[in-house]
């Protein structure tokens, strides 16, 4: 067989047993020979760099076309981050990265990149001050590739209580947080009413705040009006832009706008106060949005969004509060999908916070949290369909993330379809997103005046 299979020699003779022998083993040699070749490793491609700068805590992404490992430690004396990355070569993109630090980076001074050692750079961080770094990797999703993740929030924690305090009250209201930040250097007591946000590893709590001191007499405080505090929440941020209109429009832009002036309107009323869950463009996760709100012992919650739908021709803006039977609809399922993937696109670091998002999207919400939620959203149709059509002309109800305080009436705004052409030119006016801010603020009133707040159980406690 093995003749039969081999060429005829020159002259038609076949070959001998011996040259055929000889030539299988010069193949067999020749095969055992290529695989020692060695094969030169390709780096991986960095697609994009991008920086998140803000006053809680600055990200630096790099966006690749395959995942990487990093090594990370930082130094003192100065203050530095040194971050190695295998599998990388200098590249234009890098240097890229050098420049997008902005000279007014609460944390970074400034960046400096080098090939430490083969298919290994090396990025040293000159920081403003010591921080609590997370460094992590993200799975491919939505329109991005592999992220490495660079977050770095500062080593003592932020309080918001302490960022909320800066309205004064005046002699006829009734401030239960000012009572506490007065008794902070009298009674350093921890409190144990709201959970604390879930911290960087490395990072330290924010100073402990005392338990509020006894109320005063009943008829002295009688005659006065609490201050409400209303939690305003723009949706999206930093890595996750949220629904993109046709001519650019940003959903994370638009509303942080709208917010702020939302913010800004009840600010200027004497007996209520705004906290923004984020107040600048940058990713806050959904389960920290929750517990900001809860910290600050919010009155209401408001989170603020621009819907989108796959057809241009959806209209209208919607109301949603949370559900514990399940969706309203499966228009309301679709959404509350849709806006609780934002961790996945904004990335979590779910091998710090896996345990706190957890214990905070347990389905904690109680029947009166969900029953007030239903009448500020009425309130809040009654407003909105004054300057806008509405998609549906009730409360949706699903469970979306964000909503799930137990102890805050709390609703999502979808102010209008971003992905419709009118609408999106509607949200981008300026004059449409006072008219928006203008009738939230009227259905807050309505809500509060029909359903005056009752004193809670910690404020009363001594």
């Amino acid at each position: 067989m093995v003749e039969r299979d081999c060429p005829p020699a020159p002259g038609g003779a076949l070959p001998s047993e011996g040259a055929t022998r000889r030539r299988l083993i010069s193949v067999a040699a020749t095969l055992l020979v290529l695989p020692v070749i060695p094969r030169l490793a390709q780096a991986a491609t960095i697609l994009a760099v991008r920086t998140w700068p803000a006053d809680e805590y600055t990200r630096v992404t790099l966006e690749l076309d395959s995942e990487l490992k990093a090594e990370h430690f930082t130094l003192e004396n100065p203050h530095r981050l040194v971050v190695d990355i295998e599998g990388l070569t200098l590249s234009p993109a890098l240097n890229d990265l050098v420049s997008k630090v902005r000279p007014d980076d609460p944390y970074i001074q400034s960046l400096r990149v080098a090939q430490n050692r083969p298919n290994v750079v090396r990025m040293v961080f000159d920081l403003k001050q010591a921080v609590a770094p997370q460094v992590f990797t993200l799975k491919p999703v939505a329109d991005y590739q592999y992220r490495l993740v660079l977050d770095l929030y500062p080593k003592i924690a932020q309080d918001p209580l302490v960022a909320i305090l800066n309205k004064q009250s005046g002699p006829d209201v009734d401030d239960p947080l000012a009572r506490i930040l007065e008794d902070i250097q009298r009674n350093p007591v921890t409190r144990q009413d709201a959970p604390e946000p879930p911290l960087a590893r490395g990072q330290q709590p924010a100073p402990a705040l005392p338990t509020p001191p006894k109320p005063s007499a009943p008829s002295t405080a009688g005659r006065k009006r609490r201050m409400l505090t209303i939690a305003l929440d723009p949706g999206h941020g930093g890595e996750d832009p949220g629904a993109i209109g046709n001519s650019g429009l940003r959903e994370k832009d638009v509303v942080l706008r709208i917010a702020r002036r939302l913010k800004s309107l009840i600010d200027s009323q004497p007996d209520m106060r705004a906290y923004l869950t984020r107040d600048d463009d940058y990713f806050v996760p959904l389960h920290v949005r929750v517990q900001k709100a809860r910290r600050v012992r919010a009155d209401l919650f408001i989170s603020i969004h621009a819907d989108a739908w796959i057809k241009p021709s959806a209209n209208g803006s919607s109301v949603f509060a949370l559900s514990q039977r399940g969706a309203s609809s499966a228009q309301a399922r679709w959404m509350a999908d849709k806006e609780n993937a934002a961790d996945l696109i904004g990335g979590v670091n779910l091998g710090s916070h896996d345990r706190q998002v957890a214990k905070v999207l347990l389905d904690l919400s109680t029947t009166a949290q969900i029953n007030d939620s239903l009448k500020v959203g009425s309130a809040f149709l009654d407003e909105i369909k004054k300057i806008n059509r509405l998609h549906k002309n009730s409360v949706e109800q699903a469970g979306f993330a964000v909503l799930k305080a137990p102890d805050i009436p709390s609703i999502l705004v979808e102010t209008a379809f971003i992905s419709n052409p009118q609408e999106e030119a509607l949200l981008r006016s300026t004059s449409h997103q006072e008219k928006l801010a203008q009738a939230m603020m009227t259905g807050i009133q309505r809500y509060f005046t029909a359903n005056p707040p009752l004193a809670r159980i910690a404020d009363a406690a001594g």
